[in-house]
């Protein structure tokens, strides 16, 4: 889990547009910190026994650097994001480097925002509807990668995407901020009979829950010091860092990192299960 990344260099990271709360074009990122930033966390994977691929940026793509939305992957499979306009010119680039690596390549039919609304938890995935991703994109997941799908919906904009709500810790424990989900989503999140750690909402709004984990190392954002202390008491190695820059585009950790070597616990033809119930 989350042992094998690809990266995309942050060299042409800059606030051209808005598509999120978090992006101001007057605000932009210092591009010595942000460069600074993205590789601590590219070594710091590299630390942890990760491997770490890479990908040229282009300069038309400032986005690009979000590495989580281009795709998903998992069992040599991949379906492309389909992402907000400003960032489909990303695209093509995400398809000729998973195709050139023997991955089998698939088009996403309705909008769909990558992993990050999709996140691999054992035999289950994780994904989000209603903000960036088309629920109809569920089924599609299910028939290509086999997983059973569990339907997660944020309580709002501030949320754009799972992964700034939902944290994978390992594959028994899944870290949530229950402010950040609807109450459906939440009853959902417990229905898993996972263990669940609770982070809170001033927490999660500091991006604690865009974390990458491997299972025993866990590396996520600074600035969330109770969280933190949680994972370390469960026996977790915690990798704290400063992502200051990178989160002036509304992203972190592990909207920075896409995870190639997710399983795929079944064959193709698997599909939604009473959990897709609203």
């Amino acid at each position: 889990m989350n042992t094998e990344l690809l990266m995309c260099d942050a060299e042409n990271f800059r606030v051209d547009y808005v598509i999120n709360p978090y992006m101001d074009t007057g605000r932009q990122p210092d591009p010595v910190a942000a460069l600074a930033e993205h590789e601590t966390i590219a070594k710091t994977h590299l630390a942890a026994g990760r491997t770490v691929r890479f990908m040229k940026s282009a300069p038309e793509c400032p986005d690009m650097v979000y590495t989580a939305n281009g795709a998903l992957v998992g069992g040599g499979r991949a379906v492309l994001g389909d992402p907000p306009g400003p960032r489909r010119p990303e695209i093509p680039y995400f398809r000729t480097w998973l195709t050139a690596h023997g991955f089998d390549v698939h088009d996403a039919p309705y909008p769909f925002s990558g992993q990050g609304d999709a996140l691999v938890c054992g035999s289950l995935l994780l994904a989000g509807h209603g903000r960036r991703t088309d629920r109809r994109m569920h089924a599609v997941l299910a028939d290509l990668f086999g997983y059973e799908v569990v339907p997660l919906r944020t309580a709002s904009e501030q949320w754009y995407d799972l992964d700034l709500a939902v944290g994978v810790i390992d594959e028994r424990t899944l870290a949530h901020c229950p402010q950040a989900l609807t109450a459906d989503s939440v009853h959902r999140l417990r229905d898993l009979g996972l263990d669940l750690v609770e982070v809170p909402v001033e927490e999660a709004a500091s991006f604690a829950l865009n974390l990458v984990s491997d299972g025993t190392t866990v590396t996520m954002t600074t600035g969330a010091p109770r969280f933190a202390a949680e994972l370390r008491e469960r026996g977790k190695d915690v990798i704290e860092l400063d992502t200051t820059e990178l989160r002036k585009g509304g992203g972190g950790v592990r909207c920075t990192a896409l995870t190639l070597d997710n399983p795929a616990p079944a064959g193709p033809g698997t599909h939604t299960t009473e959990r897709d119930r609203p």
